[in-house]
């Protein structure tokens, strides 16, 4: 099933702190005042070039419609610890 692809992609992605640099570097760009896009469309093309096959509305369906979340990833080459990514269904969200 294409959704537990996306969880294992993110299972890579929060382990590996190389992947997690490509991903972030590939698939995020920083907006105005400190917002962060990503770009759901780069993530699944990454994701494709990783061996992971999944669409962007199953990577959405993940993101928002269930309890996804990652850890921060820390690296053992650097000891750098990376920003989390946590993405929350959007009722998760007070408005």
């Amino acid at each position: 099933m294409s959704l537990e692809q996306v969880n294992a992609f993110y299972e890579v992605v929060s382990t590996d702190a190389n992947i997690y640099e490509q991903y972030y570097s590939t698939c995020c760009q920083r907006g105005m005042f400190g917002a962060w896009n990503w770009d759901t469309n780069k993530i699944v093309s990454f994701a494709n070039s990783l061996g992971f096959n999944f669409t962007e509305s199953e990577l959405v369906a993940v993101l928002f419609d269930s309890d996804a979340t990652l850890t921060s990833v820390t690296s053992t080459d650097t000891g750098r610890s990376y920003p989390d990514y946590s993405p929350q269904p959007l009722s998760h969200y007070a408005y």
